[in-house]
Formats: C-alpha cells, sequence, structure tokens
C-alpha cells in the first residue's frame, strides 16, 4: 500500500469518511472502499483549495486588483465544480462524502493559507503553491484509481488534473517574468 493509500484510509477512518451504503455498484466492495477514502481526501484538498482562493479572491490588493480578483473567482468556481463532481462520485460507489467545511478543514493536507498576504503577487504565489501540491495529488490519485481498476475514478481524477495545471500556468505566467 502507497504512502497516499495510508494515509487516506487513516485519516478516512478518523472521519468516519469509510461508511458504506448497500449499491448494485458492481465494482467489488473492497474496491469502492479504497476510491471512497481515496475520493473523499481529494474532496478535502480540494474544498480546502476553494476556500483559499475566495480568500485570496476577498482579500487581493495592488495594480493586478482587478484581473487577479476575476481569475481567482473563475478558478473558485471551476473548484465548486469538482467538489461536486468528486462528493457525488463518492455516493455514486456507496459511500459517504464527508463534505462540510469543517470536515475538509480537519482532513485536507494543504497548507494553511497565510493570514498576512495582501500584496497581489504574493497571493498568486501562495495559490500556486497550493494549486501545484493539489495537481501532483490529484495525479497520485488517478495511478491509485487506475491501478485499482476504476476508470471512472481515474477519469474524474484527470479531468481536474487538466484544469489543476491550467489554472497553475495562468498563476505562474503572472510570476514567471
Amino acid at each position: 500500500m502507497s504512502n497516499l493509500e495510508t494515509t487516506i484510509e487513516q485519516k478516512g477512518a478518523r472521519n468516519g469518511a469509510l461508511a458504506t451504503f448497500d449499491t448494485r455498484h458492481d465494482l467489488p466492495a473492497a474496491v469502492r472502499g479504497q476510491m471512497i477514502a481515496l475520493l473523499n481526501q481529494q474532496l478535502a484538498d480540494t474544498f480546502d483549495l476553494m476556500s483559499q482562493t475566495k480568500q485570496a479572491h476577498w482579500n487581493v490588493k495592488g495594480p493586478q486588483f482587478i484581473a487577479l480578483h476575476k481569475m481567482f473567482d473563475e478558478f473558485a468556481e471551476g473548484l465548486e465544480g469538482y467538489v461536486d463532481d468528486i462528493a457525488e462520485r463518492i455516493t455514486a460507489l456507496g459511500g459517504y462524502a464527508a463534505g462540510t467545511l469543517r470536515m475538509a478543514a480537519k482532513a485536507s493536507t494543504l497548507p494553511d493559507y497565510p493570514t498576512d498576504v495582501v500584496a497581489d503577487m504574493d497571493h498568486v504565489r501562495a495559490l500556486a503553491d497550493r494549486y501545484a501540491a493539489l495537481a501532483a495529488s490529484t495525479r497520485k490519485a488517478i495511478d491509485v484509481a487506475t491501478d485499482a481498476g476504476d476508470q471512472d475514478t481515474a477519469d474524474l481524477f484527470i479531468e481536474v488534473s487538466r484544469d489543476l495545471d491550467k489554472w497553475l500556468w495562468f498563476l505562474e505566467a503572472h510570476i514567471q517574468a
């Protein structure tokens, strides 16, 4: 078992995220349990990143204010869609989506967003670090889902990964002068 899988299992057990319900879904129960834990971890991290992006959106200041304010809002909206997709995949597998803000905060692996950040490019750097971290864990999640034989979950993560990479590119373009 990989470190990611072990961490997911441990966090899932602590948070009650491994609850399952009867389903006619044809994936084996053990695979569904593993995917539910994996999806709940990605749900926590994605929800956390969405809230951190909104934090930047509300508090950005500086010459790039309007462009970044709008861009951060678009990113948060995109993440919100993925939060919903991930949670729905959990429940489709017969799982319980651990999807409150408090659950996400407790389970997230992302670093806390700095509370002393105001300047536009400082927000960009802080978000770039977090988008890169979620993109990396999402690629690991793709591998875990693929290895488990759950192509639908892997496909969902591939879609998320593509947008995270695009958004990271947008962020890095602001600081790569």
